[in-house]
């Protein structure tokens, strides 16, 4: 294990240094299958298409049908099939990048594979790591797996509209969250009712101005 983190890190830092000479954002989505991640991309370039060039890796076990459900916003876009793997890592990304005209986008969305554990381990080469979670899933999520929570440099609390019918407390969930990562932002939404995403997108919108203007 410790061989192929090592051979993944490798690839990673090479990644890393790529995107940071193309001045892209590149940030790596992680969640639970079911918690939103493709309904927050289309709710995010609805918004960044307006102003970023925007592309998408779409991370699955099998099929495109989340890539299919982001094709309308005319945004590059790789799929990239695990075939059963729970993970994307740092070769299946550079793998890819020679699909996009870097030189042409502003920011680089990866939707990983559906999995709060093995995802969380695995540097893609990302600027960060973006944790999303739902609501419907429980409170305990922070607790129970905090490597992601840790590492995140931003939280997204989805489904907040369905609180109500849930056993979902917010008090544990902040603070464990808030034991693990204390700094992180946390931004309460709900890609459906669009609550809260005016907050992060003007976050998001920040992170990748941040990127562009950086000198190399």
């Amino acid at each position: 294990m410790k061989n192929i983190l090592d051979r993944n890190q490798n690839k990673a830092g090479e990644v890393r240094n790529l995107l940071v000479a193309k001045k892209v954002l590149m940030v790596n989505l992680i969640s639970s299958p079911g918690a939103g991640k493709t309904t927050l991309l289309e709710r995010t370039c609805e918004e960044l298409n307006k102003k970023f060039r925007i592309g998408i890796i779409e991370g699955d076990i099998t099929t495109d049908r989340d890539a299919q459900r982001l094709k309308k916003y005319n945004i590059p876009i790789v799929v990239i099939n695990t075939e059963g793997g729970c993970h994307l890592d740092s070769h299946s990304i550079s793998k890819v990048l020679d699909s996009f005209d870097l030189d042409d986008l502003d920011v680089l969305f990866v939707e990983n594979v559906g999995n709060l554990i093995c995802p969380s381990q695995f540097d893609l080469g990302e600027t960060f790591k973006l944790a999303i979670v739902s609501t419907t899933e429980g409170d305990d999520k922070p607790g129970k797996y905090p490597m992601l929570f840790r590492e995140a440099k931003a939280v997204l609390l989805n489904k907040i509209d369905l609180i109500p019918y849930t056993n979902f407390k917010r008090e544990t969930f902040n603070s464990d969250l808030k034991n693990i990562n204390g700094q992180v932002p946390l931004f309460e939404i709900s890609c459906t009712r669009g609550n809260g995403l005016k907050e992060w997108i003007k976050w998001i919108s920040k992170q990748i101005l941040s990127t562009s203007s950086t000198e190399v």
